[in-house]
């Protein structure tokens, strides 16, 4: 009979320290996937671009690591690491960055139209301030369109992950 208790109270003691363990194992594995997304939060404030590498690989570990996930999510009272909220507002960012850069656009090519403007009211309409002002009408083109597209990708692109 005493054998029986101490062989029960033995399969007790191990069976407790084998919870334990996954408890520690579970534990351990959410703190090492809230250190592998500790940057993204940093990434994303600096640059709403930063969501969109991200989110796939939060995705595939939120697959691999549902229990963790949740975890993580009831503790952040939201979606970890990126919750619409988040992603909402970094595409608010995004526009009111794309906001500032055409602005800041516009005024620089207004000031180089204008330099190109008063050389050709010095050289008399030269061919070669009338091929200047050309350039730089071109160039301003192009160098919105590139950029205008990258924003509506990247606007569009965020937009997808809230939906």
């Amino acid at each position: 009979m005493i054998a029986a208790i101490a062989v029960a109270w033995g399969c007790a003691r191990v069976a407790s320290a084998v919870e334990a363990a996954r408890r520690d194992a579970a534990r351990a594995r959410t703190l090492e996937i809230l250190a592998v997304f500790a940057p993204a939060a940093g990434a994303a404030a600096a640059d709403p671009r930063a969501i969109l590498a991200w989110q796939p690989l939060a995705r595939t570990a939120r697959q691999l690591f549902p229990e963790q996930f949740a975890e993580l999510d009831r503790s952040s009272s939201g979606t970890f690491p990126f919750g619409p909220d988040r992603i909402q507002a970094a595409h608010a960012q995004w526009t009111a960055d794309w906001l500032v850069w055409e602005r800041a656009h516009d005024a620089e090519y207004k000031l180089k139209a204008a330099a190109v403007e008063e050389e050709m009211a010095r050289c008399e309409g030269s061919a070669l301030a009338r091929a200047r002002a050309d350039v730089i009408e071109r160039e301003k083109l192009e160098l919105y369109q590139r950029r205008y597209e990258e924003y509506v990708r990247v606007a569009k692109a965020l937009q997808g992950l809230v939906g």
